[in-house]
């Protein structure tokens, strides 16, 4: 069963959907999971893939689009603020309290990508989250600090000058999160398996959504750039932890990043490794999301 419904979050309102069980009632008191996608990603692309198999084994599972995202309000449009990812978590654990049928003492959280460093951020100090769980998950600002080639500090003085430039001239600047197409990232040199496998996934019918705009607001990134989702994790999540992680190896480091979280964490409980199976492949291949998704309901059902 599908419900969509609006998640109060101050001036605004996230959108989100709902997936219960089949033949669940009021008098039923289920555990239940909020999704935390990727950057860029919207509810109906791989949280859905995970939620609505997660509530067909008994769970359920609500996944939301971002603040500023996807059918979300909230402006400027397409801002990725990593603070404000991991409060629209908590915003969606009040909602999902609320909702009869639910346990509010029985919410986990599912992070997949940089929604596992988003939830495993959130979980540090929202103790109402009493299992978490994470899909590739990622540190995204030890991933954009990673990027810069003179070094964060001096993307930030880069990034300094362009936002006065913006706000001078009022106009904001976006840019993408992937190559539209194939052929532009063939254009800009990027040819390895991780990069086609993200475009053949959010560019193509393969999973493109009308609401995913492949864009990021620029100012996003010097708050990316000095964000880290794993700070005081080895201090103050105590919750159970499930990593999941792609056997294959690549530059998205996501396994990189997953054993991190795995060695930091205090109550590390089950890790996973799927061979053969690629960052990009963990979305939607079902060979590689059913095995996930096995291992997630074994892991909730026995610490919600």
């Amino acid at each position: 069963m599908l419900q969509h419904i609006a998640i109060p979050r101050g001036p605004f309102e996230l959108a989100a959907d709902l997936y219960l069980p089949d033949g669940s009632g009021e008098a039923e008191t289920l555990r239940a999971v909020v999704l935390s996608t990727p950057g860029s990603s919207v509810k109906e692309q791989i949280g859905a893939n995970y939620a609505a198999r997660l509530a067909a084994r008994g769970i359920a599972a609500l996944v939301f689009d971002p603040a500023h995202q996807g059918q979300s309000g909230g402006e400027p449009r397409d801002l990725e603020d990593p603070y404000r990812r991991g409060e629209d978590i908590s915003y969606a654990i009040d909602a999902l309290s609320t909702i009869p049928g639910i346990d509010p003492d029985r919410i986990g959280v599912l992070g997949i990508c940089a929604g596992g460093g988003y939830a495993v951020h959130t979980a540090r100090t929202d103790h109402r989250i009493k299992a978490v769980g994470t899909v590739v998950p990622s540190n995204i600002g030890t991933s954009f600090r990673s990027f810069q080639p003179d070094g964060p500090a001096a993307a930030l003085d880069t990034m300094a000058d362009a936002r006065i430039e913006e706000t001078r001239t009022g106009e904001l600047t976006r840019a993408n999160w992937l190559p539209d197409t194939l052929e532009d990232a063939v254009a800009a040199g990027l040819s390895d398996i991780d990069t086609t496998q993200a475009i053949t996934y959010y560019r193509t019918e393969r999973g493109r959504n009308a609401h995913s705009t492949n864009r990021r607001l620029a100012r996003s990134d010097s708050l990316l750039l000095g964000y880290d989702a794993y700070h005081l994790v080895d201090q103050l999540m105590t919750q159970p932890l499930q990593v999941i992680l792609a056997g294959r190896i690549g530059n998205t480091g996501s396994y990189e990043s997953g054993m991190q979280l795995w060695k930091l964490a205090p109550n590390p409980i089950d890790l996973l490794v799927i061979d053969g199976a690629g960052h990009y492949e963990m979305y939607d291949e079902p060979e590689y999301v059913d095995a996930a998704v096995d291992r997630l309901v074994n892991f909730y059902s026995n610490n919600l």
